[in-house]
């Protein structure tokens, strides 16, 4: 039995290079067969070809419009702020389990009412709850959206 570090592997091989006499071993057709629109050089056929018919090309319909990549923020309701205290951040609220997670744009939107006195730091809040946070003694700080650590560099401060 062979032991999987004894195997012999041709990971860099170089490649077979075609079409350079009989006794090279892949001359003639190159392995490409006999004649035929796929055996000649030159033009090569796209993936959607079905030899001169539409078939799949025009059942498929074309794709209209505009996706946006971009990821909608996350919403906390102001009402929701009123049992945190104190400085509250995306990781604060993460915990709470106001959001799905704290590495995403987080904005803050008017609802009920907030008596809680607390610094608030998002990415976002509306005009309305940045003055019901100001009334009730708070403070709003608009903070970049924290940038989650790969496993690297979590290993190397774990040290």
């Amino acid at each position: 039995m062979t032991k999987y570090n004894e195997l012999q592997v041709a990971s860099n091989r170089s490649r077979k290079r075609v079409g350079r006499g009989i006794s090279a071993g892949g001359g003639k057709t190159a392995g490409r067969g006999t004649k035929g629109q796929n055996s000649r050089t030159g033009k090569k056929l796209h993936s959607m070809f079905q030899g001169g018919q539409n078939g799949i090309v025009s059942a498929v319909p074309k794709g209209r419009g505009f996706k946006s990549k971009r990821v909608p923020a996350q919403v906390v309701y102001s009402d929701h702020l009123n049992e945190l205290k104190g400085s509250v951040d995306n990781f604060k609220l993460y915990e709470a389990g106001l959001v799905a997670t704290p590495f995403h744009t987080v904005k803050v939107i008017a609802r009920g009412e907030l008596t809680a006195k607390l610094t608030l730091k998002t990415q976002g809040a509306s005009k309305s709850v940045v003055e019901a946070i100001v009334k009730a003694g708070g403070a709003f700080e608009k903070t970049a959206t924290p940038v989650q650590k790969s496993a690297k560099e979590a290993e190397a401060s774990d040290k």
